[in-house]
């Protein structure tokens, strides 16, 4: 049975912030990283445990052509998105929100 799928509030910030980004840098590529960030959520939500094993107990996985990371905690009744983190930036930086849920 599939889990419901939530976005922590800062993780859908994020998400808006680089779908807008990329949108800005040339026009449709904003909806590229939507349809690819939604692709790679689809998956933790269908197959939670599938995702790469990482830090705090979560796990990620990846949208295809864009250096980000869908990082997630698997709870009882959902799957929460911590973040939508670019792969450039300090690695951790979303730890205070991995008990949220």
């Amino acid at each position: 049975m599939k889990k419901l799928l939530r976005f922590h509030e800062d993780a859908l910030a994020e998400f808006a912030a680089q779908a807008g980004y990329y949108e800005a840098k040339s026009k449709g590529l904003g909806e590229k990283f939507t349809n690819e960030v939604e692709a790679a959520t689809e998956i933790a939500r269908e197959f939670p445990e599938m995702g790469a094993p990482f830090k705090y107990k979560t796990r990620r996985v990846f949208p295809k052509r864009f250096p980000f990371s869908i990082v997630y905690r698997i709870f009882a009744q959902e799957i929460v998105i911590i973040a939508v983190a670019p792969d450039a930036r300090k690695p951790g930086y979303w730890r205070s929100r991995k008990n949220d849920g």
